[in-house]
């Protein structure tokens, strides 16, 4: 069963490949009258994704943001970067069922969204999946307990 969207700040990045996807992703949050920040990219030209996928993890981290949403090319590359920041979770997801199973299952605070291969629709349908969808906790609460590690991994002489 999916909940209401809670009115909080929904945070957005992009690279240029991501771009008008994230460009969209604003307008369909606008039409439902949801609050965004966007932590860029601001136009098509080349950019490196990191520049925007570290801010907005950091504003995920500290509750600047309640969730987030990344895009670039593949995702692959701004989901990578997003998942090296301790307490985020951020899921690659091209299809509706994927979004609901990284919310049931995995409590994902950040959806990325794979730009050049999902239509605008496609896009809409992931996002109302991904706002809309609880987490399960029970047996997935151990599980992403499991997720981070205590301390970061010492460096091998």
């Amino acid at each position: 069963m999916r909940k209401n969207v809670e009115a909080k700040i929904i945070g957005l990045a992009s690279d240029h490949a991501g771009f008008e996807i994230k460009e969209h992703v604003k307008a369909y949050l606008e039409a439902r009258g949801m609050k965004y920040k966007d932590f860029g990219t601001y136009t098509a030209e080349s950019c490196d994704y990191p520049d925007y996928a570290h801010p907005l993890a950091r504003a995920v981290q500290n509750g600047e943001v309640s969730r987030g949403i990344a895009v670039c090319g593949s995702g692959e590359g701004i989901s990578i970067t997003l998942n090296k920041h301790r307490g985020i979770r951020a899921a690659l997801c091209w299809i509706p069922e994927i979004a609901s199973l990284s919310r049931r299952h995995n409590d994902a605070n950040i959806l990325a969204l794979p730009g050049r291969f999902i239509t605008p629709d496609e896009a809409d349908a992931i996002v109302d999946v991904f706002l809309t969808t609880g987490f399960e906790g029970g047996r997935h609460q151990r599980r992403v307990g499991k997720i981070d590690l205590a301390q970061p991994d010492a460096p091998t002489p």
